[in-house]
């Protein structure tokens, strides 16, 4: 996949080395040229100096083929701006903006752009918004056959209930993160976007459950 990130400071940075070496394309744009300096001499990645919204310059990054949009600068305005140029403008669905201001993080998690606030930001946590795939387990059973884990989930299944979502994918939802809060959910509970999902499933189902929840409800669009 391709990725562009936004902010090359110390987070931007160390995730744009982290991708690189996952596989991953990355294109890292800044201000200001010298902040490429922490990516090293073996990032093989592009590096575009540039405002991050600036739609030009998001185009240099090769945002029209990239599959995920991280904005980690140090301003919040400047961060959720670029987010949403990344979501609306260009498609991206995978998009995570860094917001110091937890309160602003709220607003923005209204918007469907998925926040991550600094206090308690790691990279584990901004992989698991950007890829679509790999679910990060929280937690798994002595036997190892049954584990907790975040699921990433197409937009498909906004506005679906929680009944729908487990008979189509076999999982059980033991919680949701709705703007920063967990949420217990019912089987009437209808997902609302930017919620995070964490389902019980069996360790051995782990890409099944995965293809099933990126691939969205069966029969959409067949109505």
């Amino acid at each position: 996949m391709h990725i562009v990130i936004m902010g090359c400071g110390r987070v931007g940075s160390a995730l744009a080395q982290n991708l690189e070496q996952q596989g991953h394309t990355v294109a890292v744009v800044d201000q200001d040229p010298t902040a490429f300096r922490r990516l090293g001499s073996s990032f093989g990645g592009r590096r575009v100096t540039g405002v991050g919204f600036d739609q030009d310059t998001l185009r240099e990054a090769g945002i029209e083929e990239a599959g995920a949009f991280a904005a980690v600068s140090s301003g919040d305005n400047s961060n959720i701006i670029a987010a949403r140029v990344a979501r609306e403008m260009f498609g991206i669905e995978n998009v995570a903006a860094r917001i110091y201001d937890p309160r602003r993080a709220e607003v923005y998690q209204r918007l469907g752009i998925p926040t991550v606030a600094t206090v308690r930001w790691t990279a584990d946590q901004m992989l698991r918004r950007l890829l679509p795939s790999g679910a990060e387990p929280l937690w798994r059973d002595p036997t190892g056959g049954v584990q907790l884990a975040e699921v990433h989930t197409s937009t498909a299944w906004v506005g679906h209930k929680i009944s729908r979502i487990q008979e189509e994918t076999g999982v059980r939802v033991a919680f949701l993160t709705r703007l920063g809060e967990a949420v217990l959910p019912t089987s009437q509970t209808v997902l609302q976007e930017g919620d995070l999902v964490h389902v019980m499933m069996r360790t051995d189902e782990v890409d099944t459950v995965e293809a099933a929840f990126a691939k969205g409800p069966e029969e959409e669009g067949g109505h």
